[in-house]
């Protein structure tokens, strides 16, 4: 009979392996989770690209456009608009550990004495002003717009991702419209779509081979995709044909003193559908707002004749959803869609994760809730959103093969989603519905 172990040496071996588990567990959280990366059970798609990422900001100025916050008595003066957007990019920078860029951003809302301005930084991973990586052929444009109000840093999981996977990514602060700049609405419902759209003019002049800006012939500007959350949403649906509804405009006026300018998006105007560009091939809007407001009519949607992706909670309590963004999905008759659904979702399906200063005691709990679903991790659901996205606009941008990731059974609870990993695709629904007319120009 082997003499037995003496039980000092026992409880030894235990806590060394205690110790060594500890250690692990220590190491493992010490580590940066960067917005973005992939969790355990991350879908296929959602991994970074092969590119390494440089980023930059870049200061714009729309010169000539009308200044609704001072119109009077229906008369528009004009002004010449700041806007300031983020640059994301394939680089020649090295791929090394640790390859960081502080964003700095602010929580809070500029005049709300009940949410003041707080700073606050984030890290992200991409090179500051990297060496542009050369291409023959240039790279898709996607331009990207936050909601009401936001920033331009509120989806970087996204804009770098997709950075990572061969694009130019753009995202705008809309000015008048942010955490730091804040005011009254009538600025956000006319220029959000303006933005846009200026910001495609001048990133595809900048990114042509002809240019001598440090983006030359960076830029695919045939193939262009923009991307909408909530208020962005909004933007994105009129840049790609959903003109706004007459009600809409009385409304404006109304809210103006008797403004007409919005009256150029709208769907009964005749040289509004003659503007759409038809370099957009691809529209994401995610939790769009203003259905149940009457944004929309029938009319007006069936002007959407480009591949949209809708991405919602069927629980959104600010765009509505049977109502709102569902029934956009519904009413887009002429559009390829989609709807990607998270069940028990409310509003916040688009943006970053909290940052760390909206987890301290004391603060309004819309501060936490701008950025927090209450029944979903925000880290799943980004990587799930970067999962779709590099599917849809793979298809419809570069002409991918993703085919097999959209093509799927309609919920998730029935079988496991195509690139998700066994028993990670629970909660969700995907609705596909294809164009109702036949060879719709694109």
């Amino acid at each position: 009979m082997k003499n037995p172990v003496p039980v000092f040496l026992k409880n030894t071996c235990t806590i060394t392996a205690l110790l060594l588990f500890l250690c692990a567990t220590l190491s493992l959280q010490a580590q940066d989770f960067l917005y973005g990366d992939a969790l355990p059970d991350a879908p296929q798609l959602a991994e970074r690209g092969d590119y390494t990422v440089g980023v930059r900001t870049l200061e714009l100025i729309h010169k000539d456009q009308v200044d609704i916050l001072n119109s009077k008595g229906g008369k528009d003066p004009l002004y010449d608009r700041p806007l300031t957007i983020e640059v994301w990019y394939p680089s020649e920078a090295p791929d090394k550990k640790g390859n960081t860029v502080i964003y700095e951003d602010v929580m809070g809302t500029r005049g709300d004495s009940l949410r003041p301005l707080i700073p606050f930084s984030f890290k992200g991973k991409a090179y500051r002003d990297a060496t542009p990586k050369a291409t023959t052929e240039g790279y898709p444009l996607i331009v990207v717009s936050h909601g009401y109000v936001g920033s331009r840093y509120l989806m970087t999981y996204l804009t770098e991702n997709l950075a990572s996977k061969g694009y130019v990514v753009v995202s705008i602060d809309h000015t008048d419209s942010t955490f730091k700049d804040a005011n009254a609405f009538q600025s956000t419902l006319l220029n959000r779509a303006k933005d846009i759209q200026f910001v495609i003019n001048t990133i595809a002049d900048k990114g042509s081979s002809s240019s001598k800006d440090p983006l030359s012939g960076m830029v695919d500007s045939e193939n262009i995709g923009i991307v909408g959350y909530s208020m962005g949403g909004y933007g994105v649906l009129n840049v790609a044909g959903a003109g706004y509804s007459d009600g809409l405009t009385a409304f404006f006026g109304q809210m103006t003193g008797g403004s007409t300018a919005i009256s150029a998006l709208a769907a009964s105007n005749a040289s509004y559908q003659k503007q759409i560009d038809p370099r957009i091939k691809a529209v994401v809007a995610f939790a769009p707002w203003g259905m149940e407001r009457g944004v929309w009519d029938t009319n007006g949607l069936g002007g959407l004749k480009k591949p949209t992706l809708f991405v919602a909670g069927d629980q959104d309590d600010i765009s509505g959803y049977e109502k709102g963004i569902k029934a956009i999905y519904n009413g887009t008759v002429n559009a390829d869609r989609y709807l990607l659904t998270y069940k028990n979702a409310r509003h916040n399906v688009a943006p970053n994760p909290p940052p760390a200063e909206a987890l301290q005691p004391g603060l309004h709990i819309d501060e936490y809730y701008r950025y927090a679903e209450p029944s979903w991790d925000q880290r799943k659901i980004n990587n799930i959103n970067q999962h779709f996205l590099t599917a849809f606009l793979g298809i419809y941008l570069k002409n991918a093969d993703y085919s097999a990731y959209l093509s799927l059974p309609k919920e998730s609870n029935d079988q496991d989603w195509h690139g998700f990993k066994p028993r990670s695709s629970t909660g969700m629904q995907l609705l596909h519905a294809k164009a109702s007319e036949a060879n719709i120009k694109q």
